[in-house]
């Protein structure tokens, strides 16, 4: 874990959603975030229940008068979930762990759990980055590159990015001349400084073209500005990303919280449900916190009723060889692909912009390890980590004008979604499903990540890339 980073990005997270008390979980370390004072349930009995359970225990044990339990806000409708306020959200003590104990004795009765904190989902890169983008001059090549394929409309296989929308000159770059979708809400600050995070959608979307060039690609804006919402409303804003057009043959999703439950998130219980009908496949990043914690909806790849529909993506560094520093790890990620390092698009090519970087760098891997790794390199001093130890100094400040250098499980997830949209054009197969059982069937590349040997997606147009490292004065 990177507690040192992660506390940084929850004040990043929580001056975006001013109107939500956050707390952390389990404890101040880099575990996740989520709404304090509130529980996540499922709507109709489970929610009597609960509402019931925790009150008497409440009333009993704490003190507590009766209303300071009471369900919040109307219905959720098709995501199945309400919200249960189980303490006062601006109180010292954060009464959300009591209240889940309250009813643990009738879920194991019931088999099955019956609340859970209403987390923060973030983009990949946002609680703990892999990195921040690093700018690409024009004449660079995009990695990986582009494909051979040719876009064919008529047989263009249909994939949808959830994300944050497109930067608005986003088709002056030849890979998203036919992508479609939201645009980035707010790109600049008032001083004409890319906020944190634009791009992000523009980025993955560059890298899924590069790689399978016969796609319709959608990018839906559901995670601006700052790439955060709360669990509670996930599941509506990714229904209603899917029924503005359909479900597509592919989701490419870079998102999700860690969480040590073991069946899921309670706020997804609905979405899920539905995708697992469809024929619908969700391509979903593990996350970036070099931790075994699963990382959801990533980590319902790893649910027997979900394996199939499911397809959680690891990051690979920069070389190819070996797991990134930063990406999360264990059986519940299947697959593994370039995510250290890769080039794309960040802006449009009309106009050069700048970025003030908001953390900064580490003198040594705050994962571990021991390879010249987005940690390290290249150097700089951000906003955010500003009067911490051993950061100090003015922040750096950058142009962007077109491409980036990005590195994270976000940008190894539209790599293998796209390898997977590429094998149904070259295989003209329809079942996006059965393209990624064939595609893991078919590939005998391996890494090392932690210890074991995982499977591996390298597509042909990527190129490994080596470190830059400032030389030691002598």
């Amino acid at each position: 874990m990177a507690p040192q980073r992660f506390h940084e990005q929850f004040e990043h997270i929580r001056r975006s959603l001013p109107d939500v008390p956050l707390t952390m979980g389990p404890d101040e370390s880099a575990g996740y975030f989520y709404e304090k004072g509130v529980v996540l349930v499922r709507d109709g009995e489970e929610a009597r229940f609960v509402e019931d359970a925790v009150r008497i225990h409440f009333t009993e044990t704490r003190g507590l008068v009766p209303d300071h339990v009471r369900r919040l806000g109307p219905q959720a409708g098709r995501t199945g979930v309400t919200r249960i306020r189980v303490g006062d959200p601006d109180g010292a003590e954060d009464t959300v762990p009591h209240a889940l104990r309250a009813v643990r004795g009738a879920e194991d009765r019931r088999g099955r759990r019956l609340a859970g904190r209403n987390h923060v989902v973030h983009i990949a890169v946002n609680a703990c980055p892999g990195d921040e983008p690093v700018p690409v001059a024009r004449t660079e090549p995009a990695n990986p590159g582009a494909a051979e394929d040719s876009y064919d409309p008529a047989t263009a296989v249909g994939v949808l990015v959830v994300d944050t929308g497109l930067v608005h000159d986003h088709r002056s770059y030849p890979l998203l001349a036919h992508t479609t979708g939201d645009a980035q809400l707010t790109e600049t600050d008032g001083d004409g400084v890319l906020h944190q995070y634009v791009g992000h959608g523009t980025f993955i979307a560059g890298v899924l073209a590069a790689v399978a060039p016969n796609t319709d690609i959608t990018v839906r804006g559901t995670l601006n500005d700052a790439g955060a919402v709360l669990e509670s409303e996930f599941g509506a804003l990714l229904f209603e990303a899917v029924d503005r057009d359909g479900w597509p043959d592919i989701i490419s999703l870079s998102a999700g919280t860690p969480s040590p439950d073991a069946d899921g998130l309670i706020g997804l219980d609905g979405f899920l449900r539905e995708l697992r009908d469809q024929r619908t496949l969700l391509v979903a990043a593990a996350g970036n916190n070099g931790s075994d914690t699963p990382f959801w909806p990533a980590a319902y790849a790893a649910l027997p009723e979900y394996a199939d529909c499911v397809l959680s993506v690891g990051a690979l560094r920069a070389d190819g060889v070996s797991g990134a520093c930063f990406t999360n790890h264990g059986p519940w990620v299947r697959v593994h692909a370039p995510g250290e390092r890769l080039t794309s698009a960040l802006t449009g090519f009309t106009t050069p912009v700048p970025y003030v970087y908001q953390h900064s760098t580490y003198d040594s891997c705050r994962f571990g390890a021991d390879y010249p790794c987005t940690c390290r390199y290249p150097r700089h001093t951000g906003v955010l980590s500003e009067g911490r130890e051993s950061t100090g100094g003015k922040p750096d400040q950058v142009m962007f004008d077109g491409l980036a250098q990005w590195s994270g499980t976000s940008f190894a997830t539209p790599v293998a979604a796209g390898l997977v949209a590429a094998r149904m054009s070259a295989y003209r197969e329809r079942d996006p499903r059965a393209a990624a059982a064939g595609l893991l069937t078919a590939t005998g590349e391996r890494a090392e990540v932690r210890g074991a040997q995982v499977p591996a997606l390298r597509p042909p147009t990527w190129r490994p890339v080596a470190a830059v490292v400032p030389a030691v004065p002598a």
